[in-house]
């Protein structure tokens, strides 16, 4: 039988896990993940370094999460198994590289979560200012993780009506802004979102990529529907078109609901660049003013409910990463168990750990800061990893028929320079935080591997 083969039998036979979801399931989790509104906390952000080309920056972020993409889906169709990016470069690259790639995401996928949960905390906290954010924090925790522990179908099914609430939302603030711009026409010129509205000189490509290393965390959590490989019905085919479906579906929203906010925006990027208090706020300050604060407030209430789903989805993936590394015993065995097809254990650890940390962050004024500030670099290590073994499965080891120059060695290397650069431009905190984390892996890593090379 091949390895590929091998892959597939172990990966259905004997993960423990329950064949459950369709393709809208997957669609769902991603979506939910994403988030359709996230640039609503970043657009303020992004427009002051964009110099107002705030619907090209995702544009141009959303070409170059496509080639992270579509590395997923070269790798989910030859390794289809939970885990999703640990599987995939140890696969590719070899057991320690699978290790690094896991170990780095664990990063990701931990504290997106807690990232979100904070948000949800925070919004709630100020439709209910007597009940302090953490105890908003820790019960959306508490809630999601009891429908994660119910089964990945129940979760989806309850996700897709709390996704179907956050479009309804989406459609009535386009609804409402075109209306406004027939009405009223619009504050800056019509591809002022493209080109940049001029208050801080002519257009710069430079500040667009500078704008795009924030854009691109907008993003992250797609790739969360490839830890769902084992629980798909119809192969892994179904897993690399949800993939590829839902960034570009995100790629339209974002850029839509930019653009028509970026016409409306009365305060020109020149000045939010200046008073980097406003850019929080861009996003319901437009709102406010060019439609009314009853739109702000249906937002703000999509958003807390969104948020604390979006947890949901990377709690989910996070359980599926804990699973697939303790089935491998790169983390404890322990891990591996599932009960009625569901890694109980593996989900209860990430909820422990994300309910920690959000809890922590929701106590401190500056939660929020520390905790965004090292969400990317973990994930953005491992998709350089996942670019890597794209190359090493098919153009390297020659394991997946005849090598495609093109789908094989070009994308997956722009892909990790990409990725790389992306890693140059963050936050030198968050440059940190994963330099330390990595030596840590690399120091569990070793142990483990003197472990194994002493004779029994």
């Amino acid at each position: 039988m091949s390895e590929t083969g091998t892959q597939a039998r172990t990966a259905e036979g004997e993960s423990g896990l329950r064949r459950s979801l369709g393709f809208r399931d997957l669609v769902v989790y991603g979506l939910l993940f994403i988030a359709p509104m996230a640039p609503v906390g970043v657009f303020g952000t992004l427009d002051a370094k964009s110099h107002g080309a705030v619907a090209l920056v995702y544009v141009v972020a959303t070409i170059a999460m496509a080639f992270t993409a579509f590395s997923y889906a070269q790798m989910v169709r030859v390794v289809p198994q939970a885990g999703s990016v640990f599987a995939y470069a140890r696969a590719g690259l070899g057991n320690g590289a699978g290790f690094v790639a896991g170990w780095m995401a664990m990063l990701d996928y931990v504290l997106i979560p807690a990232v979100a949960y904070l948000f949800s905390g925070v919004a709630m906290n100020a439709l209910v200012p007597e009940v302090s954010r953490w105890v908003w924090t820790a019960l959306a925790v508490v809630v999601t993780t009891l429908l994660n522990l119910w089964g990945v179908r129940a979760a989806a099914r309850v996700g897709l009506l709390v996704l179907a609430m956050e479009v309804v939302v989406l459609v009535v603030f386009v609804v409402s802004a075109l209306v406004v711009l027939a009405r009223d026409g619009a504050e800056r010129g019509w591809l002022s979102p493209l080109t940049g509205d001029g208050s801080q000189g002519a257009f710069a490509l430079s500040a667009v990529l500078g704008a795009v290393s924030v854009a691109v965390l907008s993003y992250l959590g797609f790739d969360a529907i490839a830890s769902f490989a084992e629980e798909v019905t119809g192969g892994s085919a179904k897993i690399a078109r949800a993939l590829l479906f839902c960034l570009a579906l995100a790629g339209v929203l974002f850029i839509a609901q930019t653009y028509l906010v970026a016409l409306l925006e009365p305060v020109s990027s020149a000045r939010l660049a200046a008073e980097p208090g406003r850019q929080g706020a861009a996003f319901y300050d437009t709102l406010d003013a060019a439609v009314g604060t009853w739109l702000h407030d249906l937002v703000a209430v999509s958003k807390a409910i969104g948020a604390a789903f979006a947890a949901l989805a990377g709690q989910a993936a996070a359980g599926r990463l804990l699973f697939a590394m303790g089935r491998d015993r790169r983390l404890p065995h322990l891990l591996s168990r599932t009960h009625h097809g569901v890694p109980r254990v593996a989900l209860l650890c990430a909820a422990v750990v994300t309910l920690v940390a959000a809890v922590w962050a929701a106590r401190r004024d500056d939660g929020m800061d520390q905790l965004v500030s090292v969400v990317d670099v973990g994930a953005l290590t491992a998709f350089t990893l996942l670019h890597a073994s794209v190359v090493g499965w098919f153009a390297v080891g020659r394991r997946g028929g005849p090598v495609s120059w093109w789908r094989h060695v070009l994308v997956p290397v722009a892909g990790a320079a990409i990725t790389v650069a992306v890693i140059v431009e963050a936050s030198g905190t968050a440059q940190v935080v994963g330099a330390v984390w990595l030596a840590v892996g690399l120091a569990v890593l070793a142990v483990q591997g003197s472990r194994r090379a002493v004779p029994s």
